[in-house]
């Protein structure tokens, strides 16, 4: 097709959008819900940017008239983290997926990213921020954010990741018969490919940036408290006062902050996504959302619409020039592919042996080999609860999952209830434990898989629904119409169209159940401690006093059985969903 008529095609609407139209009340309700929510970053983020000294420490008000104020500022946070994430996953996943080089050592790297838990990172960089914005609160925000951008990023990259790697085969012949740029070809193939499972893994990792939220707002390093305002840190300090009240009115900040986003961002979201369903057929019954339904009767996104589409034609001229056409094949000499290799591997194995050997030589220090024995054994035993997780909640919740995901009516109700329960942060619900350990005598050893699994169940959740979801109706009304029913239909249809996402649920879930480990095996309220054996504990307690050896140790030690699971257990399932199952 000859491309100035597809840009014509593209230009079309812009004009036809460009014309004049009265304003309605549609229009007057998103003008000013949208000054509203400006007005309200720019009072919120006023207080991030105020004087601050690192030697002293901050204390937090936990008077509940203050709470709106730090629900606002904890929100800014998660969507600012939330944009890092979403930025990071395209170009990381991208790189991943295209570079045949690259993706040897991204992916890798990526599961080495994942299994360093939040505290490691908070060790090695609150330091570094606080330093880079001297005597200004601002570098302990951006030490808050990247804590959170660390429990967001991963699983958002793995889902986009296989994404990419699974574009239907007949999109992949049309960007080539149309001669897409790359550039062109990410934004109108590639992204809304991906869309549905960004989107759910987009609120899972918002549901993980709300389960750490305690421990990205109260920081403990090397002994020293930083406190910023926030429902975390609010909550934090009411826990450490053993203020059941201040804690159930955090718990209910937190319920109404959540059902909030949910209903005003995430349910519009998951309702637009249904346009990227790869279907030959219209579902019966669609996601609703009022939100959704007020912005398409607004004039206001069709006239945004019509200014990207004029945009659209010189902005994808320039990327076609820099990225080039997908349809374009390099033609490389394979003695110069080989010698490419050796090159690329020579420098990576090289630089790999470098920041191996520097970390070796700080960690093992004092004590040699033997640092590492320790954690090692204590990372049996968090495997042991691991695994024991992982198997419970995929037989609980993959077929609720594919349940709510296969019926749209199903999915309202249950997405503000699944959004509120993956979103609860555990360390609000300690309190409540601690007091249920005491009196049943239960060992933290045993309670403490359910305590991690309230951090990690719910990747395996929304992947299932997400991978529901993505089932196209021609396919589920032609089971029907064969009268295919109960175990069949599971194996035949629902299972296989499943399993690709459940994957990448359960290669989240894994890393998220290590991570979560951190708070989760030890356990305090007030006055009492109950700890757990495990790497989780042992590394909290090295991060609490300050020794960085033994932080590193652990987060070694944790990154080591974090790639072995997925060396060995999930990239096989991963190859199997990308030959057998994808689309």
């Amino acid at each position: 097709m000859d491309r100035r008529i597809v840009e014509s095609r593209i230009t079309l609407p812009g004009k036809l959008l460009g014309k004049a139209r009265r304003v309605s009340l549609s229009d007057v309700v998103v003008a000013l819900a949208v000054m509203v929510m400006l007005y309200g970053i720019v009072r919120v983020g006023r207080g991030t940017a105020v004087s601050f000294a690192p030697e002293t420490n901050r204390s937090i008000d936990t008077a509940v008239r203050n709470l709106p104020y730090y629900a606002a500022r904890s929100l800014l946070r998660m969507f600012i983290a939330l944009a890092a994430s979403l930025v990071f996953s395209f170009v990381y996943a991208y790189a991943a997926a295209r570079s045949r080089r690259a993706g040897k050592v991204l992916i890798p790297a990526l599961d080495i990213l994942q299994s360093v838990p939040i505290l490691g990172f908070l060790s090695i960089t609150v330091t570094g921020f606080i330093a880079l914005f001297p005597g200004s609160l601002l570098g302990l925000e951006m030490a808050s954010i990247f804590a959170i951008f660390t429990s967001q990023a991963w699983n958002m990259t793995f889902s986009f990741y296989h994404s990419l790697v699974t574009v239907p085969a007949e999109l992949d012949e049309l960007s080539k018969m149309l001669r897409l740029t790359r550039w062109q070809r990410f934004w109108r193939i590639d992204v809304p490919n991906g869309a549905i499972g960004l989107i759910w893994n987009g609120m899972m990792s918002m549901g993980g940036g709300w389960f750490f939220l305690v421990a990205s707002e109260a920081i403990t390093v090397s002994n020293k408290q930083y406190s910023l305002p926030g429902i975390g840190s609010f909550a934090g300090a009411a826990i450490a006062d053993g203020d059941l009240v201040k804690v159930g009115w955090a718990i209910l900040a937190m319920v109404v902050l959540v059902v909030g986003v949910n209903v005003l961002f995430w349910r519009p979201l998951v309702a637009w996504s249904e346009l990227f369903r790869n279907e030959q057929s219209e579902s019966a019954s669609v996601t609703r959302s009022f939100v959704l339904d007020l912005l398409r009767r607004s004039h206001w996104p069709r006239a945004l619409a019509a200014l990207r589409c004029r945009m659209a034609v010189p902005l994808d001229a320039a990327m076609g020039r820099v990225f080039g056409t997908d349809d374009v094949v390099l033609e490389t000499d394979e003695a110069d592919r080989r010698l490419g290799d050796v090159v690329f591997w020579f420098v990576i194995g090289g630089l790999t042996a470098y920041g191996t050997w520097k970390l070796y030589s700080f960690v093992a220090h004092d004590e040699g080999p033997a640092v590492f024995w320790r954690p090692f054994w204590l990372g049996a035993v968090t495997f042991v609860r691991v695994i024991v997780l992982i198997v419970f909640a995929t037989l609980i919740w993959v077929p609720i999952g594919a349940k709510i995901g296969l019926n749209p009516k199903a999915a309202r109700i249950a997405q503000p209830l699944v959004q509120v329960l993956a979103s609860f942060p555990a360390n609000f619900l300690f309190p409540f434990a601690t007091f249920i350990f005491i009196r049943t005598g239960l060992s933290l050893d045993i309670g403490g898989i359910v305590l991690m699994s309230l951090g990690a169940q719910w990747y395996i959740l929304f992947n299932a629904i997400a991978g529901a979801m993505e089932i196209p109706s021609d396919l589920r009304e032609a089971m029907e119409d064969l009268d295919v029913r109960g175990w069949q239909l599971w194996r035949r249809l629902i299972i296989p169209g499943v399993f690709p996402s459940y994957v990448t649920g359960g290669i989240t879930a894994s890393g998220g159940a290590w991570n979560a480990s951190i708070v989760a095996e030890t356990v305090t309220y007030g006055g009492v401690t109950l700890t757990a054996t495990g790497l989780g504990a042992y590394i909290a307690a090295a991060s609490e006093t300050g020794d960085m050896r033994h932080v590193l140790a652990g987060v070694v030690v944790m990154s080591f059985y974090v790639v072995s699971i997925n060396r060995f257990i999930w990239q096989p399932l991963f190859k199997v969903a990308q030959e057998r199952y994808s689309l």
